[in-house]
């Protein structure tokens, strides 16, 4: 080996400390910046043949993954197949098993071209759903704690988008809220609170078609708001239409909740206020176009 002249003159010493500190645990930044060896070609001859400490390695999420290609590789199935039971692309597939014999080509049959396509599907919808998850997560974790003027404004935009509103024609000032979601019933009732509704002014009805588990319903309303079935009023059937294509059939489907506010019409009429004042303001924020 020829050694290093000037700065790394005494090579073989430098080499021994650089030695000394690997062993003791230190990563190569750190035994860089201990030696002051700031040339990358000097720091690997220093530390040629000593393995890194076990804590500088990164774990790699794709390890059992590649065993697992490794391992189908093996059995004869194609990089396709691979493909598609791993979800992983072909080109880590072929790093991966590039040194394993290739498995014999034969015609698929209909039914495992037909399975493969099946399994690729299933893997996208995976992968789309686990992208979706994490995306709703984050931004489930940027909305930290509301203070009470968010959950006033919120209040207002909800109720003006999913409440009962009077209309010229038909003047009827009543607070009503009709929604199949839990997560608004719940917003809904919290908005009320903040603004100092009691409880026992709200009435609660369950909507629902009259092919669906009614009493199941019922139960489900009652204990999402914390009341008794028997505090329900009476539970408004829609019919049944067989010519209508419902997807809302399944076992999660509790139809709608109905909240009435008794006494409402003076909190309609701030609410209305309240949603122009909004209306107001944004229409302040927005830039008008010349005519």
């Amino acid at each position: 080996m020829t050694h290093a002249t000037g700065k790394y003159a005494d090579f073989e010493g430098l080499r021994e400390r650089a030695v000394e500190l690997r062993r003791a645990g230190l990563s190569r930044r750190q035994i860089r910046d201990r030696l002051h060896v700031d040339n990358n070609d000097i720091l690997n001859r220093l530390l040629e043949g000593e393995p890194p400490p076990a804590w500088t390695k990164r774990p790699n999420a794709k390890d059992d993954l590649r065993e697992k290609a490794r391992e189908l590789r093996l059995q004869g199935w194609t990089y396709d197949q691979i493909q598609v039971e791993l979800g992983c692309s072909k080109s880590s597939i072929s790093l991966w098993v590039r040194d394993l014999p290739k498995p014999e080509r034969r015609q698929r049959t209909q039914e495992e071209a037909s399975a493969i396509a099946k399994r690729g599907w299933e893997a996208k919808l995976r992968l789309r759903e686990e992208e979706r998850q994490r995306t709703r997560e984050a931004a489930t974790r940027e909305i930290e704690r509301l203070t009470d003027r968010e959950l006033f404004l919120v209040g207002v935009g909800l109720y003006w988008a999913e409440g009962a509103k009077s209309k010229p024609y038909r003047r009827q000032e009543r607070v009503i809220f009709v929604n199949s979601d839990p997560g608004m019933i719940t917003v809904f009732l919290a908005w009320l609170g903040l603004l100092g509704v009691e409880r026992e002014r709200l009435k609660f009805a369950v909507h629902v078609h009259e092919s669906a588990d009614v009493a199941g319903a019922e139960q489900f309303w009652a204990d999402h708001v914390g009341i008794s079935r028997a505090a329900l009023r009476k539970t408004t059937l829609k019919k049944h239409n067989p010519n209508t294509n419902r997807k809302n059939t399944n076992e999660g489907y509790y139809g709608c909740l109905r909240v009435d506010v008794r006494g409402g019409a003076d909190l309609y009429r701030r609410i209305e206020g309240w949603w122009w004042g909004i209306v107001g303001e944004a229409q302040s924020r927005t830039p008008r176009t010349a005519v």
